[in-house]
């Protein structure tokens, strides 16, 4: 049943000039939809809507981070909800709002901070509310509505069962973690036969599979995406601890996290992708320490909840 969510609007715990970030990144988000929508003949494409933009995260409830010392700086967390599930296809409908963002913050400067954003459609948000899933539990509760179009309630959350919960997050680190073990184990068998490249893109590999356990063990959620820079927000949001697996403090580390998101795409296909026997040693070395901090955390989660399972 739609219920009055009662989330929050206001940005009154925000600097002004953070609240003005946010309202360019929603323009930016409004003008690139439109754009993706020009054109369109399908109904619900010429009627497309973003019905709700959420924050949520660090900045929604006040406790973000920025250590110039350290290099480690809170990205903006945002839910965009759509009025149709075919667009909240993050390729055909986002993937311009994606690359201007990342001007505005790296070129244009208009935005100081890294945006983050999911998109659904709010058949499939109530849907995951109504199965109690603890990520869109914790938005609805936790987050700001910066945007709402008027009669587009939430649904009312609904607890989801322990032992139902506890099930998923078990199932969902035994599938996730031998396969990133396994992505190591192959990455260190191209460095040695000297394939830096498969070296790389399987590195990759392993890095997104450990964020993906920690998401979905924790949350029961991860987004569908091979974006490493957004798998790492979103984890370290939830597992603080896991940012001790990358120092932000030097630029060899930096370019080593870069050489290692690009690796997706640039490793298998670019010619000039070019990274060397130091950087990928390095990023053995850090990706081993990312794989015991994701096991902690992920078997810690498991034992905490096992035994309220226990309880109950």
């Amino acid at each position: 049943m739609p219920y009055k969510s009662g989330m929050r609007t206001d940005l009154n715990h925000l600097p002004l000039a953070k609240s003005q970030e946010l309202r360019e990144v929603m323009r930016v988000l409004f003008a690139e939809f439109e754009d993706a929508l020009a054109g369109r003949n399908a109904p619900h494409r010429k009627a497309g809507r973003i019905l709700k933009i959420v924050l949520f995260g660090s900045y929604a409830r006040g406790d973000w981070v920025a250590d110039p010392v350290g290099g480690y700086f809170s990205d903006y967390d945002l839910l965009v909800v759509v009025n149709h599930e075919e667009l909240a296809d993050i390729t055909e409908y986002w993937a311009q709002a994606d690359d201007h963002l990342l001007r505005e913050q790296t070129v244009s400067k208009r935005i100081g901070t890294p945006v983050n954003f999911i998109v659904h459609s709010l058949t499939d948000v109530n849907k995951q509310l109504k199965r109690g899933r603890p990520f869109f539990v914790d938005i609805v509760r936790d987050g700001i509505a910066l945007y709402e179009a008027p009669d587009h309630p939430f649904e009312q959350p609904k607890a989801l069962p322990p032992g139902e919960a506890l099930a998923e997050a078990r199932a969902s680190f035994e599938h996730w973690l031998p396969l990133a073990i396994h992505a190591q184990r192959i990455a260190k068998i191209s460095l040695a036969d000297a394939v830096p490249r498969d070296a790389a893109f399987l590195l990759h590999q392993a890095v997104e599979r450990l964020y993906h356990c920690t998401l979905l063990v924790l949350t029961l959620y991860s987004p569908k995406s091979h974006k490493l820079n957004f798998l790492r927000s979103q984890a370290e949001r939830i597992a603080p601890t896991l940012i001790d697996a990358w120092p932000r403090d030097t630029r060899f580390a930096q370019r080593c996290f870069e050489l290692l998101r690009r690796a997706y795409v640039d490793a298998r296909y670019s010619p000039h992708y070019k990274i060397s026997d130091e950087e990928l040693e390095w990023l053995v070395e850090r990706v081993a320490v990312l794989q015991t901090l994701v096991r902690e955390v992920c078997e810690r989660h498991l034992r905490t909840h096992e035994g309220l399972a226990d309880h109950l």
